[in-house]
Order: structure tokens, then C-alpha cells, then sequence
């Protein structure tokens, strides 16, 4: 993707499920924020790998203001 600048997701799990996730991205020596990243790009790949690349003429169709981190404008 060409455009690299930084978006903003809100995630809402269980305690429980964050103190885990918290916990493998301690293991893993890495930030919740790159664990999250790195777990992204890795479903990304699997389902590429599964089903196939995705075109970037179906991305162009995806609108993402609503997660664009204001801070960097």
C-alpha cells in the first residue's frame, strides 16, 4: 500500500482477553501496538495466502476517514 499514514481503530474485548493479549505481546517483546500491527499483517497474509491477493482497485473502494489518526494531519 502507498499510503502509509497512521490510522486509529477502537477495539473492545474482555479483560481477560487483554491481559492475554497484553501477556504474548510482553513474550514477544514487542508493543501492544506492533503485536497488534504484526497480528493484522499476518491474517492479511493468511488470507491472501487462502483466498487469493486482494486488488488494490477493491481497496480504493474502502472508505477509512473515520480511522485516520487527526494528530497527523
Amino acid at each position: 500500500m502507498a499510503n502509509k499514514s497512521n490510522c486509529k481503530i477502537e477495539l473492545k474485548i474482555s479483560e481477560e482477553l487483554l491481559r492475554k493479549f497484553l501477556f504474548v505481546a510482553e513474550k514477544e517483546k514487542r508493543s501492544p501496538a506492533a503485536q497488534f500491527a504484526f497480528m493484522v499483517r499476518n491474517n492479511v497474509a493468511y488470507y491472501e495466502k487462502t483466498k487469493g491477493r486482494i486488488a488494490d482497485a477493491d481497496l480504493k473502494g474502502i472508505d477509512v476517514t473515520e480511522y485516520r489518526d487527526n494528530d497527523e494531519e
